[in-house]
């Protein structure tokens, strides 16, 4: 893949790729940038490089996942060798609302404030499925890679997730979704 058609095909996904690298951050614009930049950095250096083994959607999500893991144990890390107080909190950002731009599908601020504290109950596997597929656009099978887990297991956590959801939130399930 030559630079040029790598940098398109970065283009292609940066839009999806910020609302993916706010989950990996616990909806921290600031940090999800940070990542969201510096994966896109490894990507065009050359430190991850897209073997074509999946999607090159799959491949990014992979790499923001994987970059956001590295800057929270640095994060922690820092915060032990310092060990300042309050550091633990700088390793858990909290959830602003003028950050749930990925959540502008709902209808009202309302629903999406159900649905975030509804995502906050489910286990996190079943939440980073769940968003890889609905925001991600993934399929379940490239979910699976980027979670790095089993087919399966993505297919469990996937069902699973959408079932809890639903007995969260009856009056947002669409009609008919008990059936899929």
């Amino acid at each position: 893949m030559t630079r040029a058609e790598l940098e398109e095909a970065l283009a292609g996904v940066l839009a999806v790729g910020r609302g993916w690298a706010l989950a990996q951050t616990r909806w921290n614009a600031a940090e999800a940038d940070d990542v969201l930049q510096a994966s896109v950095l490894k990507v065009l250096d050359g430190r991850a490089r897209f073997a074509a083994r999946s999607s090159f959607r799959t491949f990014v999500f992979g790499v923001i996942r994987q970059t956001a893991r590295e800057r929270r144990r640095r994060a922690l890390v820092r915060s032990l060798i310092l060990l300042r107080p309050g550091a633990s909190d700088e390793a858990t950002p909290r959830a602003s609302s003028a950050d749930l731009a990925p959540d502008a599908r709902l209808e009202s601020a309302r629903e999406s404030e159900r649905l975030i504290a509804a995502l906050a109950q489910l286990p996190a596997r079943q939440r980073e499925i769940l968003h890889l597929v609905f925001y991600g656009e993934q399929t379940i099978e490239e979910a699976a890679r980027v979670a790095g887990v089993a087919l399966g297991t993505a297919r469990t956590h996937y069902a699973r997730g959408k079932q809890r959801l639903r007995e969260l939130l009856p009056d947002l399930a669409p009609a008919g979704a008990a059936d899929d």
